[in-house]
């Protein structure tokens, strides 16, 4: 009896084992990817599967299997697999993308070609597409690949690297994945994995977490506005001095980003003081785009400091949410406190509702995206600083601007005896790029028109000296300035370097000081403005200017490269110019005085006819 016991209790044990390991290969199997990762994170509570964004095959006992037909061995979000992961079941945002600036670089590419070539026939984009122009007619992007000259050549070995199609991955600070990974699947400052799974842990290049990052934070942002315009960086109180090569004891200077440049402080933009994110002023259409393709960064954001402000003449504009789907309900769904129907949204500048700023009981609220605070915006429709007559072709940001990052002297060459990466093609190519400058500063700044024809802060863009190096070691271009507009000329570009304060200058500063401008650094003698600062490549013409003024004759030598602008002319210097008689007297822009349109003919005559004590107040009356 106890030998049947024991037979029994033996065939149990053996049955236990050889069941417990056919249950555990049946769950390794339906276990799949989870076998392997069995600590990664959810994407998102709408994303479920591997297989569903990453293909492959999760049945698979082996790493090698499993992955063979997955889409990239890491980033299914990659463009040339769009169409297979995130475009199947988001195919509006796809079409959005594949037309947004941000992935096609067409106005970059653009005004590489306008500052190096003279010229601009076709459209030229990251990558060759079928799209719509801004007006709805078709429009074909030639892909750069096949543009063969110095601007086609700088874009892809020099700038392509911040563009989204492109992994980087060598940048601390500015690196970040391709496609749609490059916003909602962030990498941190050296592009290393920190989450849970094991397996890939601390590997390199991966996104920080595997969990979705619906609304980018500002340090997505930082990934590539953190050169040319720098704004990510104005807008956090970041100043690139380019001084990262200075040694500090013992130890590397404390904040660096990309290229071994040291970060220094300044104010930061009144808005992050505040607490607001890149993406509580930014919509989803100025970052992803509309769908259209369009020339320039300008033409498809569309938000202005008016939208929420105001301006001295006119309120900002609202609506009444009616549609049951309208966008600010989807787009609000993953915010913290999203529109509901019937909510009044305050309009963009192109007439767009926001999803997150409000009109409440005659106040412009903006919520926060992320964290739901409520920021009442200051409207200043009718305050008299905000009338002054004269000041209606001003941006907003001409007087706000706290700092405005500028790079003069740009010294760029190129030499086909060294090889480069083409990182658009892939490959190494003959032709290497390097870049040295002269001088930077934050503040003053210089004045001209934009591309709407307002008065606004302009920056070098580009203040290029080429330098070109033959294949047989020969130099054919030595510090060349390229034509823009039929001649040989320097170039300046408007910006707004997101990096607002609520103090300004004083009337005597803009009005007296020849650097607002566009003279540079220099002084009055007689009727001339004697230059401090001079350019290397014009012995009388200023580094940091773009006029000259001589025995009372103004002349520019540089161009504004956007459409419609160009700088001041001659007689617009003359009436900033003669304010000042005013300001000795009407120092406050509170003055009454300014309400009312200066009469510039009597100013002409007073200064021909300085004793009168009673010319600049007749005047500024019109008496």
């Amino acid at each position: 009896m106890k030998r049947w016991w024991w037979l029994i209790a033996v065939t149990l044990a053996v049955a236990a084992v050889l069941g417990g390991a056919w249950y555990a290969d049946r769950s390794r199997k339906r276990a799949g990817c989870r076998s392997c990762h069995a600590q990664l994170e959810d994407v998102s509570p709408n994303h479920s599967g591997c297989v569903s964004c990453h293909a492959g095959t999760a049945a698979a006992t082996s790493k090698e299997v499993a992955h063979e037909q997955m889409l990239g061995p890491r980033n299914p979000a990659q463009p040339q697999y769009w169409q297979d992961s995130c475009g199947r079941c988001h195919p509006f945002q796809l079409r959005r993308m594949q037309a947004n600036l941000m992935f096609t670089n067409s106005g970059f590419i653009r005004n590489i070609r306008l500052t190096w070539e003279g010229g601009e026939q076709g459209v030229y984009a990251t990558a060759g597409a079928d799209t719509f122009a801004a007006d709805g007619t078709p429009l074909h992007l030639l892909p750069v690949a096949s543009l063969d000259n110095l601007a086609g050549e700088l874009y892809r070995k020099y700038c392509s690297l911040c563009h989204v199609g492109i992994e980087s991955r060598q940048s601390w600070r500015a690196s970040h994945a391709a496609g749609c990974a490059a916003c909602h699947f962030p990498f941190n400052a050296d592009a290393t994995y920190q989450g849970r799974d094991l397996t890939v842990r601390g590997k390199w290049p991966y996104s920080a977490s595997h969990r979705m990052e619906a609304l980018p934070g500002d340090d997505v942002c930082l990934h590539c506005h953190n050169r040319s315009g720098r704004i990510a960086l104005s807008y956090r109180g970041w100043n690139d001095g380019n001084n990262g090569a200075v040694p500090v004891r013992q130890a590397f200077p404390a904040n660096m980003i990309s290229g071994g440049r040291n970060i220094s402080h300044i104010q930061a933009d009144i808005h992050q003081r505040r607490g607001m994110e890149c993406i509580d002023c930014h919509t989803s259409r100025d970052v992803m785009g509309d769908g259209y393709a369009y020339g320039n960064m300008y033409q498809q954001t569309e938000i202005s400091c008016e939208d929420c402000h105001g301006s001295g003449a006119e309120a900002p504009r609202h609506k009444v949410l009616r549609r049951e789907h309208a966008a600010p309900l989807r787009e609000g769904r993953s915010y913290r406190r999203g529109a509901v129907n019937g909510d009044v949204m305050v309009l963009t500048a192109k007439g767009r509702p926001y999803s997150n700023v409000y009109y409440r009981d005659g106040r412009v609220v903006l919520v926060g995206k992320r964290d739901g605070r409520e920021h009442i915006s200051k409207v200043i429709t009718g305050s008299a600083v905000h009338r002054i007559a004269g000041h209606g072709r001003l941006e907003c940001y001409a007087c706000h601007s706290a700092a405005v990052p500028q790079c003069f002297g740009c010294h760029t060459s190129y030499d086909k005896t060294r090889l480069g990466i083409d990182f658009i093609r892939n490959e190494m190519t003959p032709g290497r790029f390097a870049e040295r400058e002269d001088y930077r500063r934050v503040y003053p700044f210089p004045l001209a028109l934009d591309q709407r024809g307002k008065i606004a802060p302009v920056t070098p863009g580009c203040q290029t000296f080429v330098t070109v190096v033959d294949e047989t070691g020969t130099t054919v271009r030595r510090e060349d300035v390229s034509r823009f507009r039929a001649k040989k000329q320097l170039r300046f570009a408007p910006i707004y370097s997101h990096n607002s304060s609520t103090a300004v200058p004083g009337c005597s500063e803009c009005h007296a000081n020849p650097q607002f401008l566009g003279f540079g650094q220099g002084g009055m003698r007689g009727r001339s403005i004697e230059v401090t600062l001079l350019c290397e490549q014009g012995d009388d013409l200023p580094l940091d200017g773009y006029m000259v003024m001589r025995a009372g004759r103004i002349k520019s030598f540089a161009a504004v490269v956007r459409e419609h602008s160009r700088p001041l002319n001659a007689a617009e210097v003359r009436r900033v110019l003669a304010v000042n008689q005013c300001l000795v007297c009407h120092d406050d822009a509170k003055d009454p005085v300014y309400q009312r349109p200066l009469d510039y003919a009597r100013l002409d005559a007073c200064l021909r006819r300085a004793g009168d004590d009673g010319c600049q107040r007749r005047a500024v009356s019109g008496d």
